[in-house]
């Protein structure tokens, strides 16, 4: 299965696609998409979307894996981010992958095993569980391969209850 997961913002939009072979994960691709902050706040937008248009096309992913917005003190850069996630999740919905969405605790349970794990410990866990060299940067990617990694996890969970009967 092919899965792309993203951490959305305005100026950042990380991203990483890997391939999910049973219970094991195949690192294809990773980096970021990124805007100038003296554009206009629409045609960032539309660089967001035609970009993440093009990732989708070129991988074809199965599943596009977002993380949630959490709540923000600085309501202008929730709305940004908001805003980011909406235009890639048309870009998902249009190139036909299924969508799923992750909260930044859902990712760090699935990555690291603790909830409240701090950044450095996800992005360490991140380069150990894909064989990385080294932490990829900006830290989006690497937080966009944890999305990621949580996908192939909830997935690789959903498939073992199905095989014992389990039915939403």
């Amino acid at each position: 299965m092919r899965i792309i997961g993203i951490d959305p913002g305005v100026a950042i939009v990380g991203y990483g696609v890997l391939d999910q072979i049973g219970n094991r994960l195949k690192v294809v691709d990773y980096g970021s998409i990124q805007t100038q902050a003296r554009t206009a706040k629409a045609m960032r937008l539309k660089q967001i979307y035609d970009a993440a248009t093009q990732l989708f096309s070129e991988n074809r992913p199965e599943v596009v894996a977002i993380e949630k917005l959490f709540f923000n003190r600085n309501v202008t850069t929730a709305f940004d981010v908001a805003q980011a996630r909406g235009v890639v999740m048309l870009a998902a919905e249009e190139a036909g992958a299924s969508i799923t969405e992750y909260t930044p605790m859902e990712v760090k349970m699935a990555v690291v095993g603790y909830g409240g794990a701090k950044k450095r410990q996800v992005q360490e866990m991140v380069k150990t569980l894909l064989s990385l060299a080294e932490i990829p940067k900006p830290d989006d990617v690497a937080d966009a391969l944890g999305v990621a990694i949580c996908q192939a996890h909830s997935t690789t969970f959903t498939d073992r209850l199905k095989a014992r009967g389990w039915q939403r």
